[in-house]
């Protein structure tokens, strides 16, 4: 009797990840070809949100085009599909963290990490801690170095909030860079705004830098405050970006 039922079960699962794997094939042909198939328009909400958990970002941008029912089940930013995604990418250090704190749901924290520091496109002297969200430089003298995020922009509105912890050095700034701005140079120098394919905001003397040239102070206001001036040295910095431009890709 026991054998019986473990082999019941073991048919059971069989057939349930066949007909699970019928699904998820219909479900994939219909996206690649735009015919949906009557199945896949009547799958279940669970049933899609375990599949939609497999799928790749880029995939399941294309399923929220599909129709309706996609577009509102992929709206949902805080089902299980995007918890899946979130857990996936995201290093538990900063799930667990005040990091995200102010970001409600598992799909805008997922948009968070995609638009943070690049691990792959910095400097050498530069690392990125595992929670993926915070750049450390190492301490080389006489050295400038840098860090792009990884998503780039054409067009659009645009900020980016950058915590600077600790003291600025004798050269900091933020901004924005095409892939063609340097990331590591010998000396101090603003490497963000020191040519035609970067905008920097140095935050020593609240200096607005592009093609290697001050253009006026940043931001515009009367007795606008200074990191220096902050008593804790844990400066918030909100860093707009207007922008349609184009010619090139932006990074931050």
């Amino acid at each position: 009797m026991l054998i019986s039922w473990k082999l019941f079960l073991t048919f059971n699962i069989a057939t349930c990840r066949a007909a699970f794997l019928r699904v998820y094939v219909l479900l994939v042909y219909s996206i690649r070809t735009g015919k949906m198939d009557d199945i896949a328009l009547r799958v279940s909400d669970h049933v899609l949100e375990v599949i939609f958990s497999y799928l790749d970002l880029h995939t399941l941008r294309n399923c929220s085009l599909v129709c309706k029912r996609w577009n509102r089940f992929l709206n949902d930013e805080n089902n299980d599909a995007w918890r899946m995604h979130c857990i996936r990418k995201l290093a538990q250090e900063a799930l667990s963290s005040d990091l995200l704190s102010s970001v409600p749901t598992y799909k805008s924290k997922l948009r968070a990490f995609y638009h943070a520091w690049n691990p792959n496109d910095c400097s050498r002297n530069i690392y990125i801690r595992p929670n993926g969200f915070t750049m450390h430089r190492n301490p080389v003298a006489q050295s400038t170095d840098a860090c792009r995020g990884k998503i780039g922009f054409r067009h659009g509105r645009h900020a980016w909030e950058v915590i600077w912890e600790g003291p600025l050095g004798t050269v900091a700034v933020i901004g924005i860079a095409t892939r063609e701005a340097p990331l590591l140079c010998h000396g101090y120098v603003a490497l963000v705004g020191s040519d035609e394919h970067s905008w920097g905001w140095n935050l020593v003397d609240n200096h607005l830098l592009h093609n290697g040239n001050v253009q006026g102070n940043y931001p515009l206001l009367n007795n606008a405050p200074k990191y220096q001036d902050c008593q804790t040295k844990d400066y918030t910095h909100l860093y707009p970006l207007y922008m349609e431009i184009q010619k090139y890709l932006w990074y931050t």
